[in-house]
């Protein structure tokens, strides 16, 4: 696949004649005409080549032209639009388009008029064109077929272009050629594929240019090929704001309020408040609130539109406010009156109020938490955001009358956020590294009927870039080998399996293969499918992990490390800026996929992989860590209008909660502790953890026969977040879809539980000693008779004396723990991880049916 990009990439340089240093006006076209057949035969009578040239003229009412030669036709009404084929589109110094020249078919035998070349006239006269924009791109229609056409008009190769263009309502663009292509609503993205992503210097895209398919004949309404307007015009502001007045003045405060501007070449993206021509305020709607004012004092305002490349409109007018003397009413409004909860999410809560009265009038509203003021509002209702799930909250009210005395608070209310998800959670793991000696695909998970019972999948693992301290992406790099190797995971992550590795149709969630020719393959581009295809699922990408958590005592170690690190994973992960990766990635191709973040630090203050940093300072860092991760995303999704959600895998030992966790001060930033519920026991994949003797790995309730001096269980996990003040509902249980196993095991005990052993049993892989998915172990360890202990809730299966013996989820497992915390009314459950679930997905039925 890269040896034949490679030789498409040369086929195009090859086939676009090359354009000159400088490209220049003066042109002429002549026109005849025999019978309805018509041509223009253009000269080039200057010193210099010309290139990217197009004929544009008038017809009578009714007369249609068709049929080009040598040239693509648009016509809109009677304006004909004549572009010229790649081959004569440079015309040379003293040369003629013969025997190339344009020509076509006209419904009636009629002669053009108001003919332009280039912008000039057809004859020559007239002032010359101007130059043309450094990059433009020409749409031409055939039937049902746009195409585009990129012409760098620059001496510097233009690199990663795209375009974006918008369709009457109803029209659709699909089956792209040379390039790929998405449509939301009525905006679609054009996207260049590897042999036409680069344009060189003066040159066009032709014979590659992009192509598509539209569900009826359309011209784009809008047109931007990177960041300016495909014809190369300048861009239009927006129109001035229209009818500015003050509505509402008090002593320090001027309310003021305006009619929406017009978008010009972009839509408007905001609005800049001026006073006495110095900017004050910028807001995203059509009020706005002068605070800090003088009392008694007169002021000048305007408002300027402003759209997404920063351009602003020309000044509304001038409104001219005069503040209230404070002396003239010293009479504070009365309380509002019935503060009540009007509405509620995940994420906020909206307030109403009865109005208070004033005998000079009220002018606004505080709602406060506490004495924190949340929200000023004119009207009787306001809406809190940047809340968290399942939490109750208490606010009072208070009313400001024109002369700002304040009245006294309202009664407290408190509303309380809805949960996360209606019902229970349903949070899997989808491990990067499944796709190989797994073969498991994220199309697996809509085959097994998986991705229709769960509502989260965290994708693992994203790395940290060790040098830089920023979320590692781009690279294709492994792990070492040793396992104990400090610097095992330095620098390492799989690029190719996240973005750039094509799937066939086989594996293939809608059935289609990939080119390999898209910006966007991989696991990534299964995923957006899988979303399309179950809207309700949640995908967070999961940072961290086991061999990746060694950074993170580096990244939140200081406020400034915070911020940096937590703004990269955002523009990687959530806005989609993937580094650009074996011709895959690039500005926005991941956007949209990533619903949030889980933060798997193992582990904050504690013992972890070996090699990891770890310091004292830790636990409050982590606290901090998550609170700048929580800030950032609510400005994100102010942005976008999107709640992005923050989860976190977090431990069951209770000296790793001790040493690395605020448990309550954390609560008010995550959505969801996914608590471990598993791996309280394990020989370990290089028998470094417990080789010598067998235990439950994931037990509900603590086991008597347990030797060890604390005796895990879920139970005892779930008790020190509760009684830390988490919510309940803000946690989920892991399950294991996997089983740990010994072998050399004696017999004794209950089927050989706690018993004295040999070390890890053989694992489904060389390299993971002690580890089975569920169906391989079912599969792979015959004879392994299954063990249900009813004190402990625990499975577990034995072979016999001097065999295996493995510890392990199953549905009997599921049914006990999903039936145990509904009962304690806890949000629900996570599953490490999903490929070791049957292809029929055994387990994940047996937890939907445990959670409905």
């Amino acid at each position: 696949m890269r040896r034949l990009a490679t030789t498409l990439v040369v086929a195009l340089a090859l086939a676009v004649p090359a354009a000159p240093a400088t490209a220049a006006g003066g042109l002429t076209a002549v026109f005849t005409r025999t019978g309805t057949t018509g041509g223009f035969v253009v000269t080039n009578p200057t010193a210099a080549a010309v290139s990217g040239w197009s004929i544009k003229f008038d017809l009578p009412p009714g007369v249609t032209a068709s049929d080009p030669r040598h040239a693509t036709l648009t016509q809109t009404g009677t304006r004909v639009t004549l572009t010229p084929a790649f081959y004569i589109s440079t015309l040379q110094p003293g040369r003629t388009t013969d025997p190339y020249s344009p020509a076509f078919t006209l419904s009636q035998a009629v002669d053009p008029t108001s003919c332009t070349v280039n912008g000039a006239n057809c004859d020559g006269s007239g002032p010359p064109p101007p130059p043309p924009a450094p990059t433009t791109a020409d749409f031409t229609l055939t039937g049902t077929t746009g195409k585009f056409v990129v012409n760098n008009n620059t001496d510097t190769a233009l690199t990663d272009w795209s375009i974006t263009f918008t369709l009457p309502a109803g029209v659709t663009a699909s089956n792209a050629q040379h390039g790929t292509i998405s449509q939301t609503g009525g905006t679609v993205t054009l996207t260049p594929v590897h042999y036409n992503r680069t344009v060189a210097a003066r040159r066009s895209t032709e014979p590659y240019s992009p192509s598509f398919t539209l569900s009826r004949a359309a011209e784009p309404v809008t047109c931007r090929v990177n960041d300016a307007n495909c014809d190369g015009t300048p861009d239009v502001p927006p129109s001035p704001p229209g009818a500015l007045h003050s509505p509402v003045r008090t002593t320090r405060t001027v309310s003021l309020a305006w009619t929406a501007s017009t978008p010009g070449s972009l839509p408007v993206a905001g609005y800049e408040v001026y006073r006495d021509s110095s900017p004050v305020a910028t807001v995203t709607g059509t009020s706005a609130t002068v605070t800090d004012l003088a009392p008694n004092t007169a002021y000048a305002f305007t408002v300027k539109a402003r759209d997404g490349k920063g351009l602003l409109s020309a000044a509304s007018n001038t409104v001219d406010v005069t503040t209230n003397n404070p002396a003239d009413d010293t009479q504070p409004p009365s309380a509002p009156a019935n503060p009540r909860a009007a509405a509620k999410d995940a994420g906020s809560v909206t307030l109403a109020w009865d109005a208070s009265t004033d005998n000079r009038g009220v002018a606004n509203y505080d709602v406060l938490q506490g004495t924190t003021v949340r929200a000023t509002v004119t009207g009787t209702s306001a809406r809190i955001d940047g809340l968290r799930p399942s939490t109750p909250y208490t606010f009072t009210v208070r009313a400001r009358d024109l002369y700002d005395n304040l009245s006294a608070p309202s009664a407290p209310v408190t509303a309380s956020t809805s949960d996360l998800v209606d019902g229970h959670a349903r949070v899997g793991y989808f491990v990067q590294w499944g796709i190989y000696g797994r073969q498991y695909f994220v199309k697996n998970l809509d085959t097994s009927g998986t991705a229709a019972r769960l509502t989260h999948l965290n994708y693992a693992f994203g790395n940290i870039d060790p040098v830089n301290l920023t979320c590692l992406h781009g690279v294709t790099k492994g792990t070492s080998a040793n396992p104990q190797d400090p610097n095992q995971g330095d620098g390492a992550g799989d690029a190719e399996a996240d973005y750039s590795r094509p799937f066939g149709a086989a594996q293939s969630v809608d059935g289609v293969g990939d080119t390999g020719w898209e910006p966007l393959r991989g696991n990534y581009n299964q995923l957006r499918k899988l979303k399309a295809k179950h809207p309700h699922l949640k995908v967070l990408i999961s940072l961290g992990g086991w061999t990746y958590s060694k950074y993170f005592s580096d990244v939140a170690a200081t406020d400034a490390a915070r911020k940096k690190f937590v703004k990269s994973c955002l523009d990687v992960y959530l806005r989609g800026n993937l580094p650009t990766y074996n011709a895959a990635g690039g500005p926005g191709t991941a956007a949209g996929i990533f619903d949030g973040i889980d933060l798997d630090w193992e582990w904050p203050g504690a013992e972890g992989h070996p090699g990891n940093h770890v310091s004292p300072a830790d636990k409050r860092n982590n606290t901090l860590l998550i609170e700048e991760f929580r800030r950032q995303l609510d400005a994100l999704g102010a942005e976008t209008g999107k709640r992005y959600q923050l989860t976190a895998f977090t431990p069951a030992d209770p000296a790793k909660i001790e040493a690395g966790w605020e448990l309550a001060q954390v609560a008010k930033s995550l959505d969801v502790f996914n608590v471990q519920g598993y791996d309280f026991h394990g020989a370990g994949s290089d028998n470094s953890w417990e080789p010598d003797r067998t235990g439950h790995q994931g037990n509900l309730y603590a086991d008597a026969d347990d030797p060890y001096p604390f005796h895990f269980s879920v139970e005892n996990a779930v008790n020190a977040y509760t009684s830390a003040g988490v919510n309940p509902r803000q946690i989920t249980v892991g399950l294991a879809f996997y089983g740990r196993g010994w072998q050399g095991v004696k017999a004794g005990g209950a089927n050989g539980e706690w018993q004295a052993a040999g070390g890890a049993a053989p694992g489904q892989f060389a390299e993971e000693a002690g580890t089975r998915g569920y169906a391989n172990l079912l599969a792979s360890v015959p004879g392994c008779a299954v063990h249900h202990d009813e004190a402990a809730v625990a499975t577990s299966c034995f072979t016999g004396d001097g065999g295996q013996w493995w510890t392990f989820d199953d549905a009997w497992a599921i049914q006990r723990k999903t039936a145990w915390l509904r009962q304690r009314g806890l949000l629900g459950v996570m599953i490490w991880e999903m490929s070791g679930d049957t292809a029929g997905g055994t387990l994940v039925n047996a937890v939907d049916a445990g959670l409905r």
